[in-house]
């Protein structure tokens, strides 16, 4: 299958997630993504571990942001590996990088330099705060951002501290936004053949990946957020929303009527709340009848009595029960990649469908400086 973004070429200056996870989506869509990195050492990335786990002399992490990408090892403070660099973006359609406000700069690989070496670039850019103001040339990383944002104060219980979310939403939602701009002006350039200057932050993607809620902020007389005093989801969703405790494990209720609820479980005292304004305003002390109600069941019991009348509910799943469900398996995401040590990578693959096939990849990530002659050769640098 071809892929639509075949024959572009992008070149990754970019590390750790929110760049990289960029190029990996438009790698996965065909592109051909040239990771320009440090000698012997590679990229930052390579380092940054979870539970200590590494494959191939680098990090699993770095392996999964990764894949089908070419490694070009270039010392940027060499004047001949910088010239060489220089060629490689004259013939480039697309060219990423996450460094702090200035450093390009003194490298002489700001957007103006590479406009002036190809017109038709498009210069993307990541930073964690923006390029001006008293943050901007602090660290951008995700849970400083989760933390600064306002983001930490979302999730978990009244009584619970700021609580970040445990995953690296900041770094993906950001690395997103890149791909779309970067997208955006593919398209244009069809139309106009100019280049385009991308620039997105951490802070302000993960400012938009809580539009929802701070436009209720906004909208509400700034009312301090307050979280449900236990298990609800969202700070700003009344009752039953959240996740409450079975008999055997734990169920999740979502938005709906309460009232409903009521009658479907069989308890009177959650039906005298006629008055829809009191499922937000007296959301703990419902929440605390719906929880003495659903304890008495399993799971299953009560998922085969709301699921029929229409109830939205589901269980909650760790990965051992997700991964060995049909429903997952189906979707056939997972993929093993083979790496040059002779080990494997197995990962998920591009949540995107074209035509109705899956992408899946066939290339892991590359060693440091895996590719450079072969494309010294091929650029003609």
């Amino acid at each position: 299958m071809k892929r639509p973004l075949e024959g572009i070429l992008v070149l990754e200056f970019a590390q750790f997630m929110a760049g990289p996870s960029a190029g990996l989506k438009l790698a996965d869509l065909g592109a051909r993504v040239i990771k320009i990195e440090r000698p012997k050492t590679g990229e930052a990335g390579r380092q940054i571990t979870l539970k200590n786990l590494f494959l191939d002399g680098s990090s699993l992490v770095f392996h999964t942001v990764n894949r089908n990408k070419d490694s070009y090892a270039a010392n940027l403070k060499d004047p001949s590996d910088l010239e060489r660099i220089k060629k490689l973006i004259t013939q480039a359609d697309v060219m990423t990088h996450n460094f702090r406000p200035g450093v390009m700069e003194k490298i002489g690989l700001d957007y103006e330099t590479a406009r002036a070496l190809n017109p038709k670039l498009i210069y993307a850019t990541v930073t964690g705060y923006g390029t001006k103001g008293p943050w901007a040339n602090k660290p951008g990383q995700d849970l400083l951002i989760q933390a600064m944002s306002g983001f930490a104060n979302l999730t978990g219980n009244a009584d619970d501290g700021p609580t970040p979310v445990g995953a690296a939403v900041s770094d993906i939602i950001t690395g997103t936004h890149l791909a779309q701009g970067i997208l955006a002006s593919l398209v244009r350039r069809e139309k106009t053949n100019k280049g385009a200057l991308i620039e997105v932050s951490l802070l302000e993607s993960t400012l938009d990946l809580q539009f929802e809620v701070l436009t209720t902020y906004l909208n509400d007389g700034n009312q301090p957020i307050k979280r449900a005093k236990k298990g609800a989801a969202n700070p700003y969703l009344s009752a039953p929303y959240g996740i409450y405790k079975t008999k055997d494990s734990y169920i999740s209720i979502a938005m709906g009527s309460l009232i409903k609820l009521g009658e479907v479980i069989e308890c009177d005292e959650i039906q005298n709340y006629t008055d829809t304004s009191t499922w937000f305003t007296e959301r703990d002390e419902i929440m605390d009848i719906i929880r003495d109600k659903i304890i008495t069941k399993s799971t299953n019991e009560w998922l085969q009595i709301l699921r029929p009348e229409g109830i939205w509910c589901s269980n909650v799943f760790d990965y051992k029960r997700l991964l060995a469900h049909e429903a997952y398996q189906i979707l056939e995401m997972d993929q093993k990649l083979p790496l040059l040590s002779g080990e494997e990578v197995h990962t998920l693959r591009c949540p995107i469908r074209l035509n109705d096939e899956r992408l899946f990849s066939s290339k892991p990530a590359p060693r440091v400086g895996q590719h450079t002659e072969d494309i010294i050769k091929e650029f003609n640098l």
